[in-house]
């Protein structure tokens, strides 16, 4: 009885109790969401799993009363376990073990394995899908499906077309039943991208009158943006004319707002896509296709009050539905707000409150506008409209979204917009100035086309020789809504407050990469928008005292070092990676002291900018200094031209003493200048020297 005791009691917490607990738990855990066949075999899971959790609930009760019993007898009998040996031990697992198996049977004994449960539910599901409409061809087209969609190793065109021909002859007569259902809708699209266009024509014709219906199915979305996306304008047409009177419906669909946008944005013309945002105007333009062709939305709305009412409410609805629904990143979206911000700011008195609402309605939402040439004239417009407490919220939903901001095409107009009127520097500052220009960033954006742009505006303000004719006038635009509505700081002084924090962080952040580091001066120098702008940084006067006598100096000498010292015969020297570096050092050593003359082609005095210190006749004094006695290494190549350079400044400056041996050395070369014919730069010194 003891020995009994003994042995069961060991064996129950290890084998029954814990692994019942386990089996539960498994049991009882969360489903992921259902496939097409886990909903027609749910019912059958549902009972087998409560038949276990029943199993797993009773086993656990009897194993605790077990042990409980137990406990009592090992708390009765201990001197007798004590002296048990180890064979009585071993005889006790094995009587436990028979005797959990023999209860594990009596709990379930007609119990089918996971494996044939599984194995029945597949048969099951099989049965069902050919027991549907046009089952049997499903099952043939997807089997041919699987041979022709195999890309490694690719098919030869013949089998292609004969299996698109076999899937052809099963489909055609139940194209419909097919392009809803998950798996067979990617037949249809696979037959689609591989078949003739009269093959696609018959199937654009087959689905017709079923176009809104495949627009908002999760499935035949696709098979929809496959036919947009491979058929011909015809057929386009076909379905935007079929599409025509649904399209505001569509934009509030979870599913048809994905069609819209691609059928706005990638498969119309520019006349279409003016038919489709009529639309949003409101029901006379939706039924009436030729209802207001020809007008944009502020002529229309200018015919009647009426007119200009009812297009408003109608936009309006649009887009704020939209919006709620999660579809503010759409560019139809974008374009339909634009209409709507064109009538806002035709008349910004009239419409205030419109125009508050409409900012209110955004304010979180701005940083989904801004990728978009619509979204970003929207965002700059409601930034030049919004009064000092909104374009702090504004600023706030940016400023998480600061890097992807500026280096977008459009968001940096975005950005631009912001320093042109926002007169609260501090906080724009703070916001974009402090995040944006440090170590890790800024040599990321001096090198990138559109990054680069809101710092040369701090530089230079809308300089021409950066920003497009188009740009420019629409910047200038925003400023001037913006100072008719809430901006009252003078430009020039919002610019030099907010370059006055920035640029020294630039400065900072260039020079705080050292050598060998991926955006270290000897790998950025010689890419030409990197130097393009080192040389407008250096030579923008400034009144920033830390800049003058601090940074610039450090930044022109860390570009001697790398571009001026060193061995121009290597190959790796900065000099010889291109013009661009060339054009640095030119600048750097003309400086503002001197400016070309297109008409007489010669290099002048400048007496109308400001002296920049460390740059013009100083520096071309320290370049003389250090390549005159390697002149004949110097004339040769891309060097020649940085010669040029330093022999045109010091012949009209009053360096005549360097001017003199300067020369006098070059002289010495003129017979190797003579012979290099193919060096530009040679010919040029060679006509100096004369």
């Amino acid at each position: 009885m003891v020995t009994k005791a003994k042995g069961v009691k060991r064996s129950a917490p290890s084998s029954n109790s814990k692994g019942n607990l386990k089996k539960s738990k498994v049991v009882q855990k969360l489903p992921s969401p259902p496939t097409e066949s886990e909903e027609e075999s749910g019912s059958e899971d549902e009972l087998s799993s409560e038949e276990d959790i029943e199993v797993s609930s009773e086993d656990e009760l009897d194993d605790l009363d077990k042990s409980e019993d137990e406990d009592e007898l090992d708390d009765l009998d201990t001197e007798e376990k004590v002296v048990k040996d180890d064979e009585e031990d071993e005889d006790d697992d094995e009587e436990s073990d028979d005797e959990d198996k023999e209860v594990s049977k009596e709990v379930d004994p007609n119990k089918k394995s996971s494996k044939e449960q599984h194995a029945e539910q597949r048969k099951l599901l099989a049965e069902r899908k050919l027991q549907r409409k046009s089952g049997v061809e499903v099952q043939q087209i997807k089997n041919l499906w699987e041979k022709l969609r195999v890309t490694k190793p690719a098919l030869p065109k013949q089998i292609k077309d004969k299996l698109c021909d076999e899937i052809w002859e099963l489909a055609k007569d139940v194209i419909l039943d097919l392009v809803l259902k998950h798996d067979a809708s990617r037949v249809v699209q696979t037959l689609i991208k591989y078949c003739s266009k009269d093959r696609r024509e018959k199937i654009v014709d087959s689905l017709k009158g079923n176009y809104y219906q495949l627009a908002t199915s999760s499935y035949g979305k696709y098979l929809l943006v496959k036919l947009l996306h491979y058929g011909s304008k015809e057929s386009r047409t076909k379905i935007l004319d079929e599409l025509h009177g649904k399209l505001r419906k569509l934009m509030r669909h979870k599913e048809g707002a994905y069609v819209a946008e691609d059928l706005y944005v990638l498969y119309s013309s520019a006349e279409q896509k003016h038919q489709i945002l009529r639309e949003f105007w409101g029901a006379e333009y939706a039924v009436f296709k030729d209802s207001g062709k020809g007008k944009n939305v502020l002529e229309v709305t200018k015919e009647s009050s009426e007119k200009k009412q009812l297009i408003m409410s109608n936009l309006y609805g649009t887009i704020k539905a939209s919006v709620e629904k999660g579809s503010t990143g759409f560019q139809i979206l974008h374009a339909a707000m634009k209409e709507y911000v064109s009538i806002l700011e035709d008349n910004i008195e009239m419409n205030d409150s419109q125009i508050r609402d409409f900012i209110d309605l955004l304010n979180e939402q701005f940083a989904e506008l801004v990728h978009t040439q619509e979204g970003a004239e929207v965002a700059s417009t409601l930034i030049a409209l919004a009064n000092a407490k909104e374009r702090k919220l504004i600023i706030r939903s940016l400023k998480s979204h600061i890097e992807e901001l500026i280096k977008n095409e459009y968001g940096n107009i975005v950005l631009i917009t912001l320093f042109m009127t926002v007169d609260d520097t501090v906080l724009v500052h703070k916001s974009f100035g402090q995040e944006l220009f440090t170590k890790e960033l800024t040599p990321k954006f001096i090198q990138d086309k559109f990054a680069r742009r809101p710092i040369i505006y701090l530089l230079k303000g809308l300089d021409g020789k950066f920003f497009a004719p188009n740009v420019k006038k629409q910047l200038t635009k925003y400023e001037e809504l913006a100072y008719k509505k809430t901006s009252k700081k003078p430009q020039e002084q919002r610019r030099e407050e907010l370059a006055s924090k920035a640029l020294p962080l630039v400065y900072k952040s260039i020079l705080a990469e050292k050598d060998g580091e991926e955006f270290g001066l000897d790998k950025t120098l010689s890419i030409n928008l990197v130097s393009q702008f080192l040389s407008e940084l250096i030579l923008t006067p400034t009144d920033n005292e830390d800049i003058n006598n601090k940074f610039r100096p450090e930044l022109i000498d860390a570009i001697f070092d790398k571009t001026i010292k060193g061995d121009i015969l290597e190959d790796f020297h900065l000099v010889n990676k291109g013009p661009f570096v060339t054009r640095l050092l030119k600048a750097l050593i003309q400086g503002t002291d001197f400016k070309w003359n297109p008409e007489s082609k010669k290099l002048e005095t400048n007496t109308t900018s400001k002296a920049i210190p460390n740059t013009g006749i100083e520096f071309a004094v320290k370049v003389a200094n250090e390549i005159i006695n390697k002149l004949q290494d110097w004339t040769t190549g891309q060097g020649a031209f940085v010669v040029v350079a330093v022999y045109e400044v010091l012949q009209i400056s009053s360096e005549d003493s360097t001017f003199k041996k300067f020369k006098k050395e070059l002289l010495k070369q003129k017979k190797e200048l003579a012979s290099d014919k193919d060096n530009k730069g040679a010919a040029l010194l060679l006509s100096l020297l004369k």
